[in-house]
């Protein structure tokens, strides 16, 4: 059973660089089975996918969002991580990472086969 955890600070100053971690278990973020994303919901609003990651095909961007996201993978600590700069208040949302056995097309939950429970991240002043 792989489980996803995320983690990183639950409040961020406009401008500045938001860095959540997601760590892995019961499984290897350097599998070729799976893909890695980085998911987030704003209040009131639909899930919005932000981009993947994979061992061996690379990662992949919201073309929306590309200019201000950064998707990384560490291996050794069997870790993804995600860094969204020149955060503003549109950018409060619960974060989560979510694994699929395809490249994702959707944010849709049944897309994928596993979620972590999300992290909140507010960006206030």
């Amino acid at each position: 059973q792989v489980r996803l955890q995320e983690s990183g600070p639950g409040l961020v100053k406009p401008s500045q660089t938001l860095s959540l971690t997601c760590t892995v278990s019961g499984g290897s973020v350097s599998t070729v089975y799976y893909y890695w994303s980085w998911i987030r919901q704003s209040p009131g609003k639909e899930l919005e996918w932000l981009g993947a990651t994979h061992y061996g095909q690379g990662t992949f961007y919201s073309p929306s969002l590309k200019s201000r996201t950064s998707i990384s993978m560490d291996t050794s600590r069997n870790q993804l991580t995600l860094q969204l700069s020149s955060v503003t208040p549109e950018d409060t949302a619960v974060y989560y990472c979510a694994a699929s056995r395809g490249l994702p097309q959707t944010p849709r939950r049944d897309e994928y086969d596993y979620w972590g429970q999300g992290t909140q991240v507010t960006v206030s002043s």
